[in-house]
C-alpha cells in the first residue's frame, strides 16, 4: 500500500490519541500534521514522536510553549489562532484528514480538506449535522471520499457493500444507552456529571459521553446517517444494545439483515477509515461470541425516544435545523458540565430551541453560522 500522509485534527483527544496508535502500528501511514486545542504538553510529545511537518494550536501562548518545549526540528511550523487548522491543511496538503475535534470547530478545516482533495475521515459528527447540506455536495463535486469514523456509521458503510442502495429497506443504529441507561426517570433528572460520565463500554471524551447518556448522540447520528448515506429519516431507526458488539445493521428488501460486529474499540473503525478501500492486518484478539454470551436488544424508552426524535425532527425541518440541534446541544451540555443546569434539562432545552428554529431562504455557510449563534443564545436565555 502506498504511504498515506495523515493530518489529525484533535490529536490530543480520545479519537486523536487512538488514531496515533493505529498510525504507529502501520508502516504505510505517516503523520504530516497535528492539531489540538491548548493541550500543548501532549501535542509537543506527539510532535517529538511523529515529527509532523506542522502543528496547530488554539492560542499564541500555547504555540510559544510548544516552541520552547519541542526539540529542534521536531516541529518546523507552529500555527495558532482560530484559522490555524484550516491553514494547517492548506500548508501540508495531506492525503487523509481525520477530524476528531469536538463541535463546530471542525467545519472550516473539513471544507479546506475538500478543497485540497484529501480523503475525509470524519469522527466529528457535528460537522455533518450542522452543515451536511454543504459538505456532502462539495465532497461529491470534488470527488473526495467521505469515510465515517463513528463505529455506528463505519458499520453501516461496511454493511451497505452487501447490496445496492435501492435494495435497502432501513438502517438500524445501535445504542449502548450510556451510563444512566437503567436508571429510573426521577433519578436520571438529578444525575451528576460524575454519574453521566461513567460509560459502561466506551472510553470517549466528556461531551460525547454526556451525549451518550442523554441519547442525543443518536439524534445527531440519525442526521449524520441521513447525509452520509443519502437516506430519508423514515428509513433510519435506533435500537438499544448494551453490549456494544453489533455496531449497527442494514436490513435489505428481501428481509436479510447484514450486521457489522466487533469489540467496542474505536481503533477498528479508525483503522478501516485510514486503510479504505483495503484493510490493515492488525494484531487484535478475535471476537469470541461464545464468551460474550447473550447479545440483547430492546426498544427505546420514552426518555430515549424523545431524544432520538430530535434527529428526525431536524431532518424534517431542513434548512438550518441541523445547525440549531447541534449548537443547542453543545451549549446545554456545556452548561451541565459547568454545573449550571441539571442533567434532566438538556434534552428539554434542546427540544425547545429546535422547535423555534427560524426559517432560512437559502442554506449557506453564513446562514448556518447565524443559526448556530442564535441557538446558543437561546439556550443561555433559557438558563
Amino acid at each position: 500500500m502506498k504511504t498515506r500522509r495523515v493530518a489529525i485534527l484533535g490529536s490530543t483527544g480520545s479519537i486523536g490519541s487512538q488514531t496515533l496508535e493505529v498510525v504507529a502500528s502501520q508502516p504505510s501511514l505517516s503523520v504530516c500534521a497535528l492539531a489540538a486545542g491548548n493541550n500543548w504538553r501532549l501535542l509537543a510529545e506527539q510532535a517529538r514522536q511523529f515529527r509532523p511537518e506542522a502543528v496547530a494550536v488554539a492560542s499564541p501562548e500555547s504555540a510559544e510553549a510548544i516552541r520552547s518545549a519541542a526539540g529542534a526540528g521536531d516541529v518546523p511550523h507552529i500555527l495558532s489562532g482560530p484559522d490555524a487548522m484550516t491553514e494547517l491543511i492548506h500548508r501540508t496538503h495531506p492525503d487523509v484528514v481525520l477530524s476528531g475535534v469536538v463541535g463546530t470547530s471542525g467545519l472550516a478545516p473539513t471544507l479546506a480538506a475538500i478543497e485540497c482533495g484529501a480523503t475525509l475521515a470524519i469522527a466529528n459528527k457535528e460537522t455533518l449535522v450542522m452543515a451536511g447540506a454543504i459538505v456532502m455536495p462539495a465532497a461529491h463535486a470534488a470527488g473526495v471520499p467521505v469515510l465515517p469514523v463513528d463505529s455506528e456509521h463505519s458499520a453501516i458503510f461496511q454493511c451497505l457493500l452487501a447490496g445496492r442502495r435501492e435494495q435497502v429497506r432501513r438502517i438500524v443504529i445501535t445504542a449502548s444507552g450510556g451510563a444512566l441507561r437503567d436508571w429510573p426517570g426521577e433519578k436520571v433528572e438529578k444525575a451528576t456529571v460524575a454519574d453521566a460520565l461513567k460509560h459502561p463500554t466506551w472510553s470517549m471524551g466528556r461531551k460525547i459521553t454526556i451525549d451518550s447518556a442523554t441519547l442525543i448522540n443518536k439524534a445527531l447520528e440519525v442526521v449524520e446517517a441521513h447525509w452520509l448515506f443519502d437516506m430519508p429519516a423514515e428509513q433510519i431507526d435506533v435500537v438499544l444494545h448494551g453490549e456494544s458488539i453489533v455496531h449497527s445493521f442494514v436490513e435489505y428488501c428481501d428481509g436479510s439483515a447484514i450486521a457489522q460486529m466487533g469489540k467496542p474499540s474505536m481503533t477498528t473503525p479508525i483503522s478501516y477509515a485510514l486503510s479504505w478501500p483495503e484493510r490493515f492486518e492488525r494484531q487484535v484478539a478475535p471476537l469470541d461470541l461464545a464468551t460474550a454470551g447473550k447479545l440483547t436488544f430492546s426498544a427505546l424508552s420514552d426518555r430515549f425516544e424523545r431524544a432520538v426524535r430530535l434527529g428526525h425532527a431536524a431532518i424534517a425541518r431542513g434548512g438550518a435545523a441541523g445547525a440549531v440541534l447541534n449548537a443547542a446541544n453543545e451549549a446545554a451540555v456545556e452548561a451541565f458540565l459547568a454545573g449550571r443546569i441539571r442533567f434532566g434539562r438538556i434534552v428539554e432545552m434542546v427540544e425547545t430551541v429546535l422547535n423555534q428554529t427560524p426559517p432560512v431562504t437559502e442554506v449557506t455557510l453564513e446562514a448556518l453560522l447565524r443559526a448556530d449563534s442564535w441557538a446558543r443564545t437561546q439556550v443561555q436565555e433559557l438558563i
